[in-house]
């Protein structure tokens, strides 16, 4: 049951802490979705976080042990590796910087938090 509340926290961790740091970038600055259908896109977003989580959570089962006393390193390493994504994605067309580092914001606030969720559910 642990796990499961895990999984749920993490992914609402990872899909509703874009939503706040979208919606101050979209009120500050016109940032505006992808797309022409809101929900089409967001369904999207929920299947690719609800992904990220199960990785997460699985990743650190497998290994919490020996995680557990570098819990910081493991959320630092997915932070790094989503945060080069977005530098990626930005590169490439259709995809603003204002968008990546909107993204940015984001990983660096969910991250840590699912980290934390981690620790404090399915402790080592």
């Amino acid at each position: 049951m642990r796990v499961f509340i895990a999984h749920v926290l993490v992914f609402l961790a990872l899909f509703a802490v874009p939503f706040f740091v979208y919606g101050a970038f979209s009120s500050l600055s016109g940032l505006q979705p992808p797309g022409d259908d809101a929900v089409r896109f967001l369904l999207g977003v929920a299947v690719s976080k609800l992904g990220t989580a199960f990785a997460f959570v699985g990743i650190w089962l497998l290994g919490r042990d020996m995680l557990a006393r570098q819990a910081g390193i493991y959320v630092f390493l997915w932070l790094v590796m989503f945060m080069l994504g977005e530098v990626g994605q930005a590169l490439g067309p259709e995809y603003s910087w204002q968008e990546a580092f909107a993204g940015m914001i984001s990983e660096a606030l969910y991250f840590p938090l699912a980290g934390l969720i981690l620790v404090r559910v399915l402790p080592a």
